[in-house]
């Protein structure tokens, strides 16, 4: 399977390194530059979940998970170890694409102007803050201009999926977001996909700005609290 990804992929244009098992993968990415990692949970050595953490340890790399369960334990523990999404065995050469290219659009995202937008955060509409302004929500502050978010003053990092999930949020604070939205807007599912992605996310969120940053409306989603 992974000879025949790399060869698939391969033909898309991407330039591939593959790597047996977990601790060769890990040398792997510690000795070269990579746009972005898909690992699978079934390794040898040091499975997917345990190098997925190790890699959070040190980047912010896009990483695509792809697991034989698309509804067991393999999925949550793949996404609470810093997974940015998830495929599931079998897949299909062109469904993976579409989620690279989606996590790549991710990792070089930048918010298009919003027209009429407010100071200090103030949006009440538009797909993203506006360019070149910095939205301050109490001790949180996100300059969207050079992508950076502080709390308290003190710089937090955040993988690309996170930064786009807490920029459509700022985008409209206190408006509450429903998971099928963020699932369109963050990951461009165009179908219904799986809302433990956002679920998982938000926690990450939650743990690196403050638990009470983002609040749960129950049954509907999430908003950001002004």
């Amino acid at each position: 399977m992974r000879r025949s990804f790399t060869v698939a992929l391969e033909r898309y244009g991407y330039e591939m390194k593959a790597a047996a098992d977990g601790l060769s993968g890990l040398e792997l990415f510690r000795g070269e530059s990579f746009d972005l990692l898909v690992l699978d949970v079934m390794l040898p050595g040091l499975d997917g979940i345990g190098l997925c953490r190790r890699v959070r340890e040190t980047s912010l790399v896009p990483v695509l998970m792809m697991s034989a369960r698309g509804d067991g334990l393999d999925v949550v523990a793949g996404l609470e170890a810093g997974a940015d999404d998830y495929v599931v065995k079998p897949v299909d050469t062109y469904v993976l694409v579409a989620r690279i290219r989606s996590l790549l659009r991710r990792a070089t995202y930048a918010p298009a102007p919003v027209p009429g937008a407010g100071a200090g955060g103030e949006q009440a509409t538009g797909p993203a803050p506006s360019e070149g302004e910095t939205l301050v929500f109490g001790d949180l502050s996100i300059d969207t201009a050079g992508m950076e978010v502080f709390v308290a003053g003190d710089p937090v990092a955040l993988t690309p999926t996170e930064l786009k999930l807490l920029l459509e949020f700022a985008a409209r604070p206190g408006v509450v977001l429903e998971r099928h939205t963020l699932l369109r807007d963050v990951w461009e599912y165009g179908w219904d996909g799986d809302s433990r992605v956002v679920d998982l996310c938000v926690q990450r969120l939650r743990r690196k700005l403050g638990r009470e940053r983002i609040e749960t409306v129950r049954g509907f989603g999430y908003k950001l609290r002004r």
